[in-house]
């Protein structure tokens, strides 16, 4: 078992020296037992990681997850910090989706008071549009959707009063990333944006209604609004087309700029700029504004969730737990010094004692979320604050062991549902294609995935979630 050129240094911890290939400025780190690293090693991520490791500024170690695969440019589950203010930023580090995230909601009810998922599954799919380039009810103006951009999740619920102003508090950030410029976003991304807000888009993509199954921290989860039984809701999704266009048109300018900051690289897919020239700020200004579009993507359709509670059950309230961003940068202090984290298919897992965390959950750590693979458990983990192991960063979700492609070859999308159903799951999902292309089979463990996350000290697990009813895209 293992990896050319890397050695165990811990239980979960496997290392490779900045000397394993040349133009290395730093060494890469990756986390995971013998089972997930032997299906990490079966595409290019370790390849895409070393290659992280040769980029300008890049500082302390490049990372990757124990859900870590092959993606564009960097793996997904790769975390990378480049000192500021000439170290670079390069878009492939955030993603296509920028700000991908999930959002957890915690209802009163439990299982016993919803024996039949059905009937709110259903409405689900008449208020929330899932699927590729699928419309919302919103229809904004200009000047509306340069607020939301610039605005955020806040732009959401007080300028057009959709969600609860306590939800701000338990949103990453407060739901708005700081230096977002809608200038920065052209018009041919608004126009792709315009009207998906409350729009679940494709892909792996999901609305799942849920149970606490276990509880791991009664403490944390007491603090976080958990109990056994619970009936929660997890919303995973991003910034749909206008994210995507965003990164699409930020990796042409900046592949354009490379030899002008003479900066050579192994995969053009990593193009980048540093973070002080007038491309790096534009596209930090386009990435926050993409990732501000959705954190209000989220609040809206947190909006249509609870519509759909309050007309179906007895009790409709439910509560922001947390929201993180996946695919995004951020301008922290780690090592004692300011840097631009990438993380790219990897979320924030800030410890305890944050001054970023809501006051009630500060003494246990950040909520950090982590999705399972349609018919598996998710979880919800506490951060433990492990800024130099990982700049305080954890996984993101299963990860996927096999392509969609793959996927779509080794199963059926109908037999996939019944399979489900059998197991008292039911799925709504428009295209039995893209249903199977998310098959829990195409995923690795997110059992092991958590488990690695847990023995590496980067966050503590504090509750178990399994599926009732999932709405695909």
């Amino acid at each position: 078992m293992g990896i050319v050129g890397f050695e165990r240094t811990d239980d979960v911890i496997h290392e490779a020296s900045k000397n394993l290939r040349p133009g290395m400025g730093v060494p890469a780190r990756i986390l995971a037992d013998d089972v997930l690293l032997d299906q990490i090693a079966r595409d290019r991520s370790v390849e895409q990681l070393l290659n992280v490791a040769t980029l300008p500024g890049v500082v302390g170690h490049v990372v990757g997850m124990p859900d870590m695969h092959e993606g564009y440019g960097f793996p997904v589950g790769g975390v990378a910090a480049t000192a500021l203010p000439d170290g670079i930023i390069s878009p492939g580090g955030i993603g296509f989706d920028i700000n991908c995230g999930v959002r957890l909601l915690a209802s009163p009810l439990t299982r016993r008071d919803l024996p039949d998922v059905e009937p709110i599954l259903h409405e689900l799919m008449r208020s929330v549009p899932a699927g590729y380039g699928r419309s919302g009810r919103l229809e904004l103006q200009d000047r509306e959707l340069d607020r939301i951009l610039e605005g955020g999740a806040p732009e959401i619920v007080h300028a057009l009063h959709l969600g609860l102003p306590e939800d701000l508090e338990h949103i990453e950030g407060g739901g708005c990333l700081g230096g977002a410029s809608a200038q920065a976003v052209s018009e041919r991304a608004k126009q792709r944006g315009r009207d998906q807000l409350g729009t679940l888009g494709g892909g792996n993509h999901f609305l799942e209604i849920q149970r606490v199954q276990a509880i791991f921290d009664p403490d944390a989860a007491r603090a976080f609004g958990l109990s056994l039984d619970q009936i929660t809701v997890l919303i995973h999704t991003g910034s749909r087309g206008l994210g995507h266009q965003v990164c699409t048109e930020y990796v042409e300018r900046m592949h354009a700029g490379l030899a002008r900051h003479g900066i050579t690289l192994p995969d053009r897919q990593l193009a980048c700029a540093p973070c002080s020239s007038p491309e790096g700020r534009d596209y930090l200004a386009a990435m926050g504004a993409a990732a501000n579009f959705a954190f209000a993507n989220r609040e809206v359709l947190t909006h249509r969730v609870r519509q759909a509670f309050a007309a179906l059950t007895r009790d409709g309230r439910l509560d922001l737990v947390y929201d993180v961003a996946h695919n995004v940068a951020k301008i922290e202090r780690h090592r004692g010094r300011e840097v631009c984290v990438h993380r790219k298919g990897a979320t924030r897992a800030f410890g305890p004692g944050s001054t970023e965390l809501p006051a009630a959950y500060r003494a246990f750590g950040q909520p950090v979320l982590i999705p399972g693979s349609m018919g598996t458990a998710s979880f919800v983990l506490a951060g433990c604050g492990a800024s130099e192991l990982s700049f305080a960063s954890a996984c993101h979700g299963a990860g996927r062991a096999m392509s969609r492609t793959a996927s779509k070859r080794m199963v059926h999308g109908g037999e996939l549902r019944k399979e489900l159903a059998a197991r008292g799951i039911v799925v709504r999902c428009p295209s039995n294609a893209e249903l199977a292309e998310e098959a829990p089979t195409a995923y690795k463990d997110v059992e092991r995935v958590v488990d690695v996350i847990e023995r590496a000290g980067v966050a503590r697990k504090v509750a178990r979630l399994i599926p009732l009813g999932v709405l695909k895209g």
